[in-house]
């Protein structure tokens, strides 16, 4: 008899038929998230089940007798009990090398749009007020030969560095919480500590993953450190900012702008000031949302799924459990 998996995120027919091939598929096709009181009802049965956003915890642990793995669409996974899993020996996988390139044009895209000005500039024309030419208020800020620091040095990391180094001639250097030499000799860039990448650094990106040690990593101190004329981008997790401080120190100017994916609430409030600030870039969580990088993800997702219901062990196995 096959084995059951649940999917509750919408997957493309390909897709759906290579499941269909190994498994029993049971689609929840809808945009919006299943139901906590559904799921915890449908996976009673599930030997697996494929996820981006529902909670794997000790409550939904309780309710799967037969779960073997969980499958995330998505390269982070705070939305998993690590130990949870581990004590009920429940494999668990991820989409790492899928989407990093993708991420990485958005981030670039954040890191642009963000210094030129770009989406206040888009409105200022759509609004009438292209009467004449612009003057120094409306001046952005070059991106080329500026030192960009990167806290957090993964895969996508190193594609942002790639594109900095060789694409804008900027200094490159980065925090993390090991040194990755071959990087530094690849791509020219330099290893540095957290306060002197803070104090220096034209541009810092963020992309570190949310854990217990990175949950508001960068907060009031760190701001007030950061040079005034430096652009914060966040391309990880909301969280690992300090929001509330983070407004802060954009209303108090002592950084010019941010370029924001991520939010501590998503969808963001409407109310939030940052949605409020025309030196503030906000997108709604889009660094992997292409219509192919999210088809490839999810074609990994299964794949990831069928070799561990298979009782292989994936590459994509999240770093806890290999």
């Amino acid at each position: 008899m096959k084995k059951k998996v649940l999917v509750t995120e919408p997957i493309p027919s390909h897709v759906k038929e290579l499941l269909e091939r190994e498994v029993e598929v049971e689609l929840w096709e809808q945009a919006d998230q299943m139901p906590r009181e559904l799921l915890l009802e449908k996976i009673t049965d599930k030997h697996g089940l494929i996820t981006s956003k529902d909670q794997i915890d000790e409550e939904l642990i309780k309710h799967a007798p037969v779960l073997e793995a969980v499958s995330n669409i998505s390269v982070g996974y705070d939305n998993f009990d690590v130990q949870v899993l581990k004590e009920n020996n429940i494999l668990a996988t991820h989409t790492p090398y899928v989407l990093d390139e993708t991420v990485a044009d958005l981030i670039f895209g954040l890191i642009i749009s963000t210094a030129r000005r770009i989406p206040e500039l888009d409105r200022y024309v759509k609004d009438g007020n292209w009467t004449h030419s612009i003057d120094t208020p409306m001046f952005g800020d070059n991106v080329h030969h500026k030192k960009l620091g990167i806290i957090g040095m993964g895969r996508i990391g190193e594609k942002v560095a790639r594109r900095a180094r060789l694409g804008f001639e900027m200094e490159v250097s980065y925090y993390n919480r090991n040194r990755k030499e071959e990087v530094e000799t690849k791509y020219d860039v330099y290893y540095e500590d957290f306060h002197s990448l803070i104090a220096t650094s034209d541009f810092i990106l963020l992309m570190t993953p949310l854990t217990d040690e990175t949950y508001h990593l960068i907060d009031k101190d760190a701001f007030e450190n950061m040079k005034e004329s430096c652009f914060f981008i966040n391309a990880s997790r909301g969280a690992v900012v300090n929001e509330s401080e983070l407004i802060a120190a954009l209303e108090q100017k002592q950084i010019r702008g941010a370029g924001l994916d991520v939010f501590t609430q998503e969808p963001v409030d409407i109310s939030n000031p940052l949605l409020k600030m025309n030196n503030v870039v906000t997108l709604p969580h889009v660094g992997s949302a292409t219509a192919e990088t999210r088809d490839e993800m999810k074609q990994f997702t299964a794949e990831s799924m069928l070799k561990c219901l298979q009782g292989d062990k994936p590459e994509s196995l999240i770093k806890e459990l290999k």
